[in-house]
């Protein structure tokens, strides 16, 4: 697996490529599966409307190949990080569209990030019941976690930081 950094900050890529150095051993096992920004998530509904949308439940989805055909016509976001691990999850056939509640999704704010599309995917991101969403600000040492729609205690970049499922993220040498 490749990382392939996207137009954004040096501590930027340095974390997502962090997440995924970390649970490679586990990626090469085919124990999880990690995605990062070049594999864009869809959901159902719109940006538009304040609560009309959600992330896809792919084992409610009847006919999944008539869906993996049309994926491309959903809405989608660039999360940082994915992680599937129990969660199911599905890419189309070009790898560009990835269908599924991740059991990890990690946000690295930067200020180009403007307190809507924060929102939006605060909002997103809770409206599956099994996701984890974390999010870290560029110059902090915060890690604001959340399970769905209930918020967890922060974690600190100062700390090795676990998941609920127990996965481990030593990124303490990326501290401020």
């Amino acid at each position: 697996m490749n990382y392939m950094p996207m137009a954004t900050t040096d501590r930027h890529n340095r974390f997502v490529a962090t997440f995924m150095n970390r649970i490679f051993a586990r990626i090469e096992s085919g124990e999880v599966h990690a995605l990062q920004e070049q594999c864009p998530l869809v959901y159902f509904g719109t940006k538009d409307l304040p609560t009309g949308f959600e992330l896809v439940d792919v084992e409610a989805i009847g006919d999944k190949e008539r869906f993996l055909d049309n994926i491309t016509e959903l809405e989608y976001v660039n999360p940082d990080f994915m992680l599937f691990f129990d969660n199911p999850y599905m890419k189309n056939k070009k790898g560009t569209r990835t269908a599924g509640q991740p059991d990890l999704i990690v946000e690295i704010w930067s200020d180009s990030n403007t307190e809507n599309d924060r929102a939006f995917l605060r909002q997103l991101y809770a409206s599956s019941p099994v996701t984890e969403h974390w999010y870290i600000e560029q110059d902090s040492n915060i890690v604001r976690c959340h399970m769905a729609k209930k918020q967890l205690p922060d974690q600190y970049l100062t700390n090795v930081l676990v998941t609920r499922k127990g996965f481990e993220f030593d990124l303490r040498y990326l501290a401020a």
